[in-house]
């Protein structure tokens, strides 16, 4: 799967041409034109590989966005400031703040995308060789950073289908009941529970070479589920 570009920037020109570079270097993006359209996609489960932050942005700037991106959601996800703001000040804020690089306007767009090429490399590679991993079939788990791949190839998980994952595959061989999992991911005794068959029936059609015939993620009736390795 082609790696996810998430472009925060409010200059349709701008945001049109560095995504058109993207693509054509072989990745997938989605475009915002403010903060809040961002967040509102990440709250909704919207995972990138790499964000491009413009600072200059209506509404909440580039600056509180990443303070909140990096408070609530992943610390793993790379950040690449594209700003036409130069100041010293706010290079070692945007750094402060967790941002990976600084990019000033105008900039060359092939740069970028090998800015953005170098840096999804040196994650893969750190991925791979720092972190926990629990391997089941052709799948590989990555803990640290929430993410499934099939080979080289990336799943895209939603978070909360990466948590029913995750805990299924740490509990594999022993069934699990829908309680337990409901419980564990949503971190709630009450709540409705027939959301997991939802995200085991969603699971199943990304990772079951036949999800009407499950060999991963079984029924055990009246019991639950349980995860073959």
């Amino acid at each position: 799967m082609k790696s996810n570009i998430l472009i925060i920037e409010d200059v349709p020109e701008m945001a049109q041409l560095v995504s058109m570079y993207m693509v054509n270097a072989g990745f997938e993006c989605e475009t915002c034109e403010t903060a809040e359209l961002a967040l509102e996609k990440l709250m909704h489960g919207y995972v990138p590989d790499l964000v491009l932050l413009d600072l200059n942005l209506p509404g909440m700037s580039g600056l509180d966005f990443l303070k909140k991106f990096r408070s609530e959601y992943r610390t793993t996800i790379p950040v690449i400031i594209v700003s036409a703001r130069d100041a010293d000040e706010d290079i070692i804020a945007g750094l402060g703040y967790g941002a990976d690089e600084f990019v000033t306007k105008p900039f060359s767009p092939k740069v970028l995308v090998a800015r953005v090429q170098a840096k999804l490399n040196r994650l893969s590679e750190t991925e791979a060789s720092v972190e926990e991993t629990l391997k089941f079939g052709d799948y590989t788990l990555f803990c640290n950073s929430c993410v499934l791949k099939k080979g080289s190839q990336k799943i895209s998980l939603s978070a909360k289908e990466y948590e029913v994952l995750e805990f299924l595959v740490r509990n594999a061989g022993k069934p699990v009941s829908p309680d337990v999992i409901y419980n564990h991911v949503w971190k709630s005794q009450y709540g409705d529970i027939t959301a997991v068959a939802v995200y085991i029936q969603r699971l199943r059609k990304k990772i079951e070479d036949d999800p009407s015939k499950p060999t991963h993620i079984t029924t055990m009736f009246g019991m639950g589920y349980k995860f073959v390795m």
